[in-house]
């Protein structure tokens, strides 16, 4: 019998804010909310934004402070906070050659080492000298404008590293901690207790970035700063690792000595650690499993790199998609008239516990993640082309979800996340998939969702996007449409599904599963499968049975309440930031240590195995 993974909390930040409690869903899905929910979204966005204090929280906007919330979040122009896209700042080399011998004159201790051989110094005096030379190759300012004009942007006027002592951190790290305590936040539970219940070592971590850390705080501070003619900082090529998500929250969220790993897999990323968490989970390795990752990568060097491949929507492409004038809020297009994709940043969480802790505890339940499935591309002309490995994980995923929630569950209540990525070769491949199994299961007009159109594209964190929207969607039964588009691309394969231009409702329990898909560079397929939270208490019902159900019920309430007083005050304001830097370190020589058992001070004993598991082989 395996444990079910069940999703207690959830948490995180991107382009439409605050992820717990289902508000960066609400965002997505504004137009269908009633006149009091759509007031609550829009006035916890204006509190994160700076625009109103958390005094005014909950209260009606003006129309202009309205329009300001609206204007300045999800897809949209870079602001000038990242960088000028007009006026970028790059190094021009050039050779100078006088007519007569070069002279110059700069400090002594400029002097580079060695000299060129036909420098000719003069001392002046006070450290400066006289240089003649007769040539001289420089690096000259100048600007140009990279053509990539629209992303997916935190909402305008938050900056995560305000939120706490941030300093020298890279802004993927500060998403990291933010996003993590968000969902820890949100959890109802002290941490210490579920660390307690668990046991140390049944703890799992797994969060990553895929671009690493990019910008001067990180590994491009830490390849620029000689070439910049400043100094490589003794944290740089720490911080940058892609790894760092999941150490920063083991060391200054949780201060977890449980297991710990950074998956990474280009746009698969998020799905490739949230299956290790699942693995853990269903074997028993572990009972608690946090899952995560955190990108940031706007920045001119990332841009510039998938610009030069022709991956992202340009100026040019756009102002011929929209015959003139450009719609930035409208560059993401999923499954419709498309030339490249729209980066985004964001940082997304989730608490993962089996499902009898999950009911020990009487902790929220949001759904379960039965499984997810990975496989590669095989032989490959190009590294970035799609290829079959796809194919492969959403046809596994599918027939394991027929398998535990059964034929009519698979075929009337299901709905696809699509990866969706808004470029020609995304939106013909990846709907060929979807109807051609679709077909092949007997499954008509499939919803498929594509929530880059209004997040962009987050990379690592860009399936924690579609899990967390997922989870909106069975608490809320709106399915996004993708309002980005007029209409469905003449190349989309769609006999078999239905791609909504608009936000259509549901009864929430008339969705069962939800599989999230991604397809990344050099064949990184997975697909997950999730199941809604009401199918997931009768599952739990079945298992534990009644009464154990009742005793889940009474102790949520006291967890439901608590999680719901932390929604109130992060929506006043107070985001509650976890950041535990040097606090409840170890004194090492206290660890009590037997051939049983390790003790660590304040910590549970860890039980050592004494278990041949190869006993039928020795």
């Amino acid at each position: 019998m395996q444990r079910l993974p069940v999703i207690t909390a959830f948490g995180g930040y991107n382009p439409a804010g605050r992820s717990s409690f289902h508000r960066g869903y609400r965002r997505l899905v504004l137009d269908k909310l009633s006149a009091a929910d759509r007031t609550d979204t829009l006035s916890d966005l204006a509190v994160l934004m700076g625009l109103r204090s958390g005094s005014e929280a909950n209260t009606p906007l003006d129309p202009a402070l309205e329009q300001q919330v609206l204007n300045g979040t999800l897809v949209r122009e870079l602001e000038k906070r990242y960088y000028d896209y007009r006026n970028c700042h790059f190094h021009q080399p050039a050779d100078l050659k006088g007519v007569e011998a070069l002279t110059f004159e700069m400090s002594a201790r400029q002097l580079p080492d060695p000299l060129p051989a036909d420098w000719q110094v003069e001392s002046l005096g006070d450290g400066r000298v006289r240089v003649r030379a007769e040539r001289l190759s420089v690096m000259l300012d100048s600007y140009r404008e990279i053509p990539v004009a629209a992303a997916g942007q935190l909402p305008t006027g938050f900056e995560p590293g305000e939120r706490y002592n941030s300093r020298f951190h890279p802004r993927g790290l500060q998403l990291a901690i933010l996003g993590a305590s968000d969902a820890v936040q949100s959890l109802g539970i002290d941490w210490d207790a579920v660390a307690a219940a668990a046991g140390p070592d049944k703890i799992s971590v797994y969060a990553s970035s895929a671009m690493s850390q990019l910008d001067p705080y990180g590994n491009g501070g830490l390849l620029q700063s000689r070439l910049r003619g400043s100094r490589v900082s003794s944290k740089q090529l720490a911080l940058g690792l892609t790894s760092m998500p999941a150490d920063f929250v083991n060391a200054y969220v949780l201060g977890s000595v449980g297991t710990t790993g950074a998956v990474a897999g280009a746009c698969a990323t998020y799905l490739y650690n949230l299956r290790s968490a699942v693995e853990d989970i269903r074997s028993g390795r572990a009972r608690v499993a946090v899952v995560g990752a955190a990108e940031a990568p706007l920045v001119p060097e990332v841009v510039d790199g998938y610009a030069t491949m022709g991956a992202l929507a340009n100026v040019d492409g756009l102002r011929k998609i929209f015959d003139g004038e450009i719609d930035y809020r409208r560059a993401s297009r999923p499954f419709g008239e498309n030339c490249g994709f729209t980066l985004g940043e964001g940082s997304q969480w989730v608490i993962l516990m089996d499902d009898a802790l999950a009911l020990e505890l009487g902790a929220n339940i949001h759904g379960a993640v039965a499984n997810v499935f990975v496989n590669a591309d095989g032989t490959k002309k190009s590294i970035s082309a799609p290829g079959p490995g796809n194919y492969l994980t959403m046809a596994r995923a599918m027939a394991e979800a027929r398998a535990i929630v059964g034929e009519e569950s698979l075929r009337k209540r299901s709905f696809v996340q699509a990866h969706g990525s808004s470029t020609p070769q995304n939106r013909l491949t990846e709907s060929a998939i979807f109807d051609r199994l679709a077909g092949a299961f007997g499954i008509e007009n499939w919803p498929v969702c594509a929530v880059k159109a209004f997040l962009g594209h987050t990379v690592a964190a860009a399936s924690g996007d579609q899990l967390i929207t997922s989870l909106g969607i069975f608490d809320r039964g709106i399915l996004p449409g993708i309002t980005t588009i007029d209409r469905v691309a003449d190349d989309v394969s769609c006999k078999n599904l239905d791609i909504p231009l608009q936000h259509s409702e549901r009864d929430p329990e008339s969705l069962d599963v939800a599989f999230l898909n991604s397809k990344g560079f050099g064949g990184n397929n997975a697909t997950a499968c999730v199941l809604a939270p009401h199918l997931v208490r009768r599952m739990l019902a079945k298992r534990h049975g009644a009464a154990v159900m009742r005793d889940h019920a009474n102790r949520n309430e006291v967890v439901g309440e608590k999680s719901l007083n932390y929604d109130t005050r992060a929506s006043q304001g107070d985001l509650c930031a976890i950041y535990r830097f040097g606090e409840g370190l170890v004194d090492e020589s206290e660890i009590d240590i037997s051939t049983e058992r390790l003790v660590l001070p304040g910590v549970p004993p860890v039980e050592l195995p004494d278990i041949n598991p190869f006993a039928d082989m020795v």
